[in-house]
């Protein structure tokens, strides 16, 4: 419940926002013209998700902020008329619920928490942790363990992100490593190995991106010469892409960096609170926080006096990342054209949401099989269990379907579009990519989406980047590498601001999978993010789009300079503090 202070707040923010819309004259900019709102694609376009993001971190109430920002948007699109306003939101609701790609993501979300609770009724789980206690006897190796997993479930960063939490979550727990630093971890790892990865669900949106930008770029253009340049460029996209993986600075870094903090021991900030709050015997959430999935209901406690076995969790989870790859298999190839093959070409074809539909409902099926055919459970306590866990999603669910809410009021008051606009303006070739990672990590922030924001900027940056003299003769050519350093910026801002953003989908499932406060989550990830975010623009981006030194360089420099971050900021949770 929110108390009076964050009444107060709420009070004050929806004055201030509407007394800058008296300022404005939004008045004339909700008459109509040919592009649709008089509004679409200006600075105004910024307040909802802003004011979204702002309530949610400073009351933290996260539904009613969200909502909020989708009110505030959706009285753009109607007039301002307050009733039509709300009937506007709970229609732009409807919407991204009935999204089909969005009904997969909750079904398998319901599905993986639903196995999870029968994994844990039938006490797999805490069988997992029993075996894993042998190799993760301290808080170190246990954090290890859950950064290693990651690189088993690369291929896709829901899947990723979804299991993981769920799975590691038991163990973490008994190792006292608090929740808000295994949201970390996951969120972390997901992500970049997604987007940084050749085999991953993202391949085949990043390229087909990169091929139209220049496909369409050459179609445009009068001269033959360069348009057969582009044309070559557009039908080598996937060497393009190849040759940008070095520039991909952020998510390199993120990865490294949380790896940096497991080794050396080393916290700051609110994430150092929470390890020393875990620690010392606080709990592994705050006092008073509401985790994204409740874990502690009855029908997900395993039964006294029963087996408890660690393969009735292992099981599942191994069922699930075998259909999973299998279903990116069957769906990829079954799409490809005649003389198309490689197992890069197939997972960029596939159907990610398919596969893991599949694969959670696998899931389910054996863990409920092993636990009934063992008589641990009968099979109306697995049901009960199954029910229990997808229970447990429910706020979660909530939430992620009014960020996705958000993000669609965000595309129709044409946020991104202004982003994008932003970088139309002329600046020295040299800095465009540092620009392109700012850009996109802003529009990534305040859309929480990662493929949209790509989706947005990558038509936007290759032509611009082509125009301004980047990647002429392509691979090689004059200045190619600032045009490399332009399409990794696009991708590697997209994922630093989806990283940030409480109303980005994977922060949300990040948190939901770690039963971790979304907030809390943020608060603590936001300072490391920002960190390597920093390091990342000024080593890398910057340095290597002015040749200054290859991206490898900046690499191994950006790795150095974290080190001493966190070798002389950093300090030990499980240390007394000093003085």
């Amino acid at each position: 419940m929110m108390n009076a202070k964050q009444w107060l707040i709420l009070f004050v923010t929806a004055a201030a926002s509407l007394l800058i819309l008296g300022w404005a004259d939004l008045h004339a900019f909700a008459e109509a013209d040919d592009a649709g709102s008089g509004f679409y694609g200006t600075w105004i376009s910024l307040i909802p998700p802003l004011v979204a993001i702002g309530l949610a971190l400073i009351t933290r109430e996260v539904v009613l902020s969200l909502f909020a920002g989708i009110w505030i948007g959706a009285l753009f699109l109607v007039g301002f008329n307050p009733l039509s306003g709300t009937a506007e939101s709970l229609d732009v609701l409807i919407v991204a619920l009935v999204n089909a790609d969005h009904i997969a993501i909750i079904v398998f979300s319901l599905l993986l928490g639903g196995m999870v609770g029968v994994m844990s009724r039938g006490g797999g789980t805490i069988g997992v942790v029993d075996v894993l206690s042998s190799f993760a006897t301290t808080r170190k190796k246990g954090q290890l363990f859950s950064w290693g997993s990651a690189l088993f479930i690369f291929f896709d960063d829901y899947a990723n992100t979804l299991i993981r939490g769920n799975a590691l979550r038991p163990m973490t727990d008994r190792l006292q490593i608090s929740r808000e630093k295994l949201a970390y971890i996951v969120d972390s790892t997901a992500a970049p190995l997604a987007v940084s990865a050749v085999i991953t669900t993202w391949i085949g949106f990043e390229i087909t991106q990169i091929q139209n930008a220049l496909s369409g770029l050459a179609a445009a253009t009068d001269d033959p010469a360069l348009a057969q340049q582009l044309q070559a460029g557009a039908d080598n996209a996937f060497m393009i892409f190849l040759h940008s993986l070095p520039y991909l600075f952020y998510p390199i870094l993120a990865l490294a960096f949380v790896l940096m903090t497991i080794v050396m021991k080393k916290e700051f900030g609110p994430m150092l609170t929470a390890e020393r709050r875990a620690y010392s015997g606080g709990g592994v959430i705050r006092e008073g926080s509401m985790p994204a999935s409740d874990t502690s209901l009855e029908s997900m406690q395993p039964i006294e006096d029963k087996p408890r076995r660690w393969y009735n969790a292992a099981l599942p989870v191994f069922s699930v990342i075998v259909v999973a790859l299998y279903g990116l298999y069957s769906t990829g190839a079954s799409g490809l054209e005649p003389g198309e093959g490689g197992i890069t070409a197939i997972i960029g074809n596939a159907d990610p949401f398919a596969a893991l539909l599949w694969a959670s409902f696998t899931g389910c099926v054996v863990a409920i099989g092993l636990v009934v055919f063992q008589k641990i459970l009968t099979l109306n306590q697995a049901i009960d269990s199954l029910v229990g866990g997808m229970q447990s999603m429910l706020i979660a669910i909530i939430i992620l379907i009014l960020a996705w809410g958000l993000g669609g009021i965000t595309q129709e008051v044409g946020t991104g579009t202004y982003l994008a606009s932003l970088l139309q303006d002329t600046l020295p070739l040299a800095l465009l990519p540092g620009l392109v990672f700012f850009i996109a990590a802003v529009t990534a922030f305040s859309t929480g989406t990662s493929w949209g924001t790509m989706a947005i900027l990558f038509p936007v940056v290759v032509p611009l980047s082509v125009a301004m003299g980047a990647g002429v003769g392509f691979a090689g050519g004059e200045n190619y590498g600032i045009l490399l350093g332009a399409i990794s910026s696009v991708m590697a801002g997209a994922v630093f601001g989806d990283h940030c953003s409480p109303i980005s989908d994977t922060t949300v499932l990040s948190s939901m999978s770690s039963a971790c406060d979304l907030i809390d989550h943020v608060r603590t990830q936001l300072p490391y993010a920002l960190v390597v975010a920093v390091v990342a623009l000024l080593v890398g981006e910057i340095p290597a789009s002015l040749d200054f030194i290859h991206p490898v360089w900046g690499l191994i420099v950006g790795l150095i300079i974290l080190y001493l971050i966190l070798k002389f900021y950093g300090e030990n949770p499980e240390e007394k503090r000093n003085g």
